[in-house]
């Protein structure tokens, strides 16, 4: 699969989120994300930027309730469009690992681009809100890309004070993880598994 074809696209639209995803997994970082979500549109900016995708968003869902489906719905749509972008995953790296500080909290991301979703994620956050954001919803979100994207996640946050901080840490550490996981292995033939395929 030739670098020029890893890109993926989706568009979801339920009773309660309408959300266009496209991403280009070789990019140069390049966003631009309007989502209703003021908070998810900061975050998957940095996702984009560290991890080098160029990630283009329009959404909206019934943020009036709360912005919990359009959180959830949008993991569901960015694990959807990295699935496609990978194709067959013939010749990715498929492991990722970054440590990210955030000024004095400390993320860890790990990523094993396996086609077998689960998500570990130990991130205690002393706030429940950062603004008008919920913070349960990194998990939900986190939850979501990893159950449709097929990815083996593991998250840990070593330390924080500052929730902003803590959040911040994790997704950057995210896209330069997930960015490691995706690129290119030119000794890979395929798959890079002793089984053939993942």
């Amino acid at each position: 699969m030739g670098k020029t074809s890893r890109v993926g696209k989706v568009h979801r639209t339920t009773k309660e989120t309408d959300i266009k995803l496209n991403i280009k997994l070789d990019g140069l970082g390049t966003t631009s994300i309007r989502t209703g979500v003021s908070f998810m549109d900061h975050m998957l900016t940095l996702f984009g930027v560290h991890g080098f995708f160029d990630l283009d968003i329009e959404g909206r869902g019934d943020t009036e309730v709360d912005d919990h489906h359009t959180v959830e719905d949008l993991g569901i749509c960015l694990g959807q469009a990295l699935k496609s972008a990978m194709g067959d995953m013939s010749g990715i790296c498929r492991y990722g690992f970054s440590a990210i500080p955030m000024d004095e909290a400390l993320a860890q991301v790990t990523v094993d681009v396996s086609n077998r979703p689960y998500l570990y994620f130990d991130a205690p956050m002393k706030e429940q809100k950062v603004g008008t954001f919920d913070t349960a919803l990194t998990k939900e979100f986190l939850r979501a890309l990893s159950l449709h994207a097929g990815l083996t996640l593991h998250i840990k946050v070593e330390h924080g004070e500052n929730t902003h901080h803590i959040i911040e840490a994790v997704f950057k550490a995210l896209g330069r993880a997930l960015g490691q996981a995706v690129s290119i292995e030119p000794r890979a033939k395929g798959p890079l598994s002793s089984k053939g395929s993942l």
